[in-house]
């Protein structure tokens, strides 16, 4: 079975989450996307959706869903996204597509955060893959030198300019024992605009397709 059908099977699993007739977060990323056609192709109508990125934002206009800014709405009831690193304690490490502070954004303001992977992202310890990092591009330099003190090896993602304006540090080399701690000391950084680790407001559900289904495991104490 192909990697696009087990992230399809978790897409569509994610459906069984969303009301009609209510607005929803959406993240970014090629399993979100499957996630957003499922999204177009229900029955169930939702009254729109508020969108971490602007691909993600002309996905669902091409498809007719509505998409509203964040300040027109004062919760949503659930956010479905994808990671690039799940643990089973529901930590995940996002910003492969370079929208980590949107996807941040609508994550705290949302009830239930469903995160949709396939089973090659379900990892013990996150990261092998390298941590991104949101920077105001005059502090780049500085955080970089910051980030390799606390043991990682930045690298300049060059090209990539996020929906904000930041520039994006690939964190690599790092095996991150206490995602909370990390993620709240890496924010504290002057410059950095946030860090990719989701872990202090991390997902309430976590639906992993593989070959045989789809897993679902819970948020312990959320």
């Amino acid at each position: 079975m192909s990697q696009d059908t087990r992230r399809q099977r978790a897409a569509a699993a994610a459906l069984g989450h969303v009301r009609a007739g209510t607005v929803i977060g959406v993240g970014t990323g090629s399993t979100v996307n499957f996630f957003i056609d499922a999204l177009a192709a229900s029955s169930e109508r939702i009254a729109g959706a508020v969108s971490s990125s602007e691909a993600s934002t002309r996905r669902l206009q091409a498809h007719g869903i509505p998409v509203l800014d964040l300040n027109e709405v004062e919760a949503l009831e659930v956010y479905v996204d994808g990671a690039d690193e799940a643990t089973r304690d529901l930590h995940l490490i996002k910003g492969g597509g370079a929208a980590l502070t949107r996807e941040k954004i609508v994550a705290a303001v949302s009830r239930r955060f469903v995160c949709i992977v396939d089973e090659a992202k379900l990892v013990d310890r996150l990261g092998r893959f390298p941590l991104p990092v949101e920077v105001i591009p005059m502090a780049r330099n500085y955080v970089a030198r910051e980030l390799a003190r606390l043991g990682g090896v930045p690298v300049w993602r060059e090209g990539t300019e996020t929906d904000n304006g930041g520039h994006i540090l690939d964190v690599h080399g790092l095996s991150i024992e206490d995602p909370v701690a990390l993620e709240r000391e890496v924010n504290q950084l002057a410059g950095v605009v946030t860090v990719g680790l989701f872990a202090q407001r991390g997902a309430d559900l976590l639906l992993v397709g593989s070959d045989s289904g789809v897993q679902a495991l819970e948020a312990r104490g959320r």
